[in-house]
């Protein structure tokens, strides 16, 4: 493996277990495997560091989701595989890397912001008119505003608030919250393939 690939993937795992704040360029070195120099002939700084690990792993997460979603039946089993990967991906994320990304790095926070508007919200919302189509989303919703409150309340778990404490955890929050989205779009039909999904995927992501 090439040293920038070495380097951006040691930084996203490193940022994601123990948040953006504490890691130096030294824990990122030694998680890559090189040397300070080799990894300062890449970046000048943990800023730049930063600025394009959030962007490659936010890249590698999109793919993931985009070929999970090509091989999916219909709208709603679509829909859970990405919710299944991403309960996945929460179970090795810190509750606080959100949050000390928009903090201490807003410029890379930004980034991950725009890069959801431009990608994400567009998937989303293709899946709902997808399944509006099949007559497994409610014909009333709009697409586009239900595809932003899709991610924003994704996001939602990430950040310091009532949700996410000692007695309810990220994973368990972030499933209510997936399910309550759905159950809001979804048609009679729409429910029905979405125990069938939901016993597949999602119980198949509760034991990763």
């Amino acid at each position: 493996m090439e040293p920038l690939q070495k380097i951006l993937g040691a930084s996203a795992e490193l940022f994601g277990q123990y948040g953006f704040k504490t890691i130096t360029m030294d824990d990122i070195a030694r998680r890559a495997g090189i040397s300070k120099k080799t990894l300062y002939q890449h970046f000048a700084n943990k800023q730049e560091v930063v600025n394009e690990s959030v962007i490659w792993y936010k890249n590698h997460m999109t793919e993931n989701c985009c070929s999970m979603l090509e091989g999916a039946e219909n709208a709603i089993e679509a829909m859970v595989r990405m919710q299944a990967y991403f309960d996945s991906m929460n179970r090795r994320i810190n509750p606080m890397a959100m949050f000390e990304l928009q903090r201490f790095f807003p410029e890379a926070y930004k980034t991950f912001r725009d890069t959801l508007m431009d990608k994400d919200v567009v998937m989303i919302r293709e899946n709902i008119q997808w399944g509006i189509k099949e007559g497994l989303y409610r014909e009333d919703i709009n697409a586009d505003l239900m595809a932003r409150y899709r991610l924003e309340t994704s996001l939602l778990i990430l950040q310091p608030n009532l949700l996410v404490n000692d007695r309810n955890s990220l994973i368990s929050v972030a499933l209510e919250i997936g399910e309550h989205f759905l159950y809001g779009i979804m048609t009679p039909k729409g429910e029905k393939l979405y125990h069938k999904y939901k016993e597949k995927y999602l119980k198949q992501a509760s034991r990763i």
